[in-house]
């Protein structure tokens, strides 16, 4: 792998660095209180192609690579994990999903649309009691003649109710069943498909998390993606990518963090000089630093396996785990060093904080990624 960033990633990484200072900074703590989902900012960012940054230009898009991907959703989430968040449920998940197993209909029909957010994506695997038991998912299709028939409750959905189209996985065998799920496109006003509770989160709170109803929703065949049964294969490849996009989305809210506490440590004085001076401080510094680029190595290993085409689903999930668990440290002591301050919302740390928590959970929790890791070591 090379370790040198190449021109165009640089360039790409700029672009997100300033729109995210002249576009999101100034509102990020009006959107969190309020918890607003900024949906004019998402259609900005797809006039720069941010919002359909693999896919190739003849659908769109802007044709970019994995390490270009992963810069953007780092620069985002610098500056709010939340529009970070969305950004990279956008690209990895609906989206990708297409991109990955639709045919070529399906891709003429929905990629331009979504690589320039004229159109939002939401993805539908998660159900109230069936997290990480997707095999015993409740929510089911039912074939109708050239249509199908879903039913069924998704939650934690990001863009539940304000995307234009979802990609959703429901059960069409018997519970347990091997093959026993298949993947659909279904579009925001189709009878039958609605909206449900919108969650009050701790963190990432301008990023929509909601629930989707399906109530004898009929969708057609021609919406089906890939072959009847296949939705669980598909949806655990296009969580290999996902856990890459959890992974960026870490190590951009971890760097927040990190240099926050960094400027603040040199602006801060006690006892006639800068905290930075203290190795009570220093100490946490490196540690933080040390820690941060180890995650971004991970990372970029996963992102480089991925744009080679192999495989890599060991790689995504060391980095989605180790990358999650640095943002919650790096995000911890970043409010140590703030001390008093680090508590209140007149400082940036307490929402770092605040957000870091979701890396842990979103795309499998931590635990699930040991699991998926020691399996890969195990098996092979």
């Amino acid at each position: 792998m090379n370790f040198e960033t190449n021109e165009l990633t640089e360039q790409v990484a700029q672009m997100a660095r300033d729109f995210a200072r002249q576009h999101i900074q100034p509102h990020v703590m009006e959107w969190d209180e309020s918890q607003e989902f900024p949906i004019h900012v998402f259609k900005e960012m797809g006039k720069l192609g941010l919002m359909g940054v693999l896919v190739p230009e003849r659908y769109g898009g802007a044709g970019l690579g994995y390490f270009e991907y992963v810069a953007v959703i780092q620069e985002i989430a610098k500056v709010c994990g939340s529009i970070g968040l969305s950004l990279a449920a956008h690209n990895s998940l609906c989206t990708g999903h297409i991109l990955a197993f639709g045919n070529e209909e399906q891709k003429g029909k929905y990629l331009p649309k979504l690589a320039t957010a004229e159109w939002l994506g939401a993805w539908g695997l998660t159900e109230p009691n069936t997290g990480s038991d997707a095999g015993n998912m409740k929510t089911t299709a039912v074939r109708d003649g050239d249509h199908w028939v879903l039913n069924g409750t998704k939650c934690w959905i990001t863009h539940g109710k304000s995307g234009d189209v979802a990609v959703v996985i429901a059960r069409t065998g018997e519970p347990r069943a091997k093959n026993n799920a298949t993947a659909f496109i279904v579009e925001k006003g189709t009878p039958g498909f609605s909206a449900g509770k919108k969650e009050n989160k701790l963190g990432m709170r301008a990023s929509e998390t909601a629930e989707m109803i399906f109530d004898n929703c009929r969708t057609p065949d021609a919406n089906r993606l890939g072959e009847i049964g296949d939705g669980f294969k598909q949806s655990m490849k296009i969580l290999d990518g996902g856990r890459i996009s959890i992974a960026a989305l870490s190590l951009g809210i971890a760097k927040g963090a990190y240099e926050a506490a960094v400027k603040y440590s040199k602006e801060r004085y006690q006892f006639d000089q800068p905290i930075a001076n203290f190795q009570g401080i220093a100490f946490k510094l490196a540690d933080m630093a040390t820690e941060i680029l180890a995650a971004e190595l991970l990372t970029n290993q996963a992102a480089d396996l991925k744009n080679k085409g192999m495989k890599m689903t060991m790689e995504a999930a060391m980095a989605k785990y180790y990358a999650s668990e640095v943002a919650v440290k790096v995000s911890n002591e970043a409010v140590q060093v703030f001390g008093g301050y680090g508590y209140t919302k007149d400082f940036p740390v307490e929402k770092y904080y605040r957000d870091s928590k979701l890396c842990t959970i979103g795309e499998g929790t931590s635990e699930i990624q040991k699991l998926v890791i020691s399996r890969e070591v195990l098996h092979g």
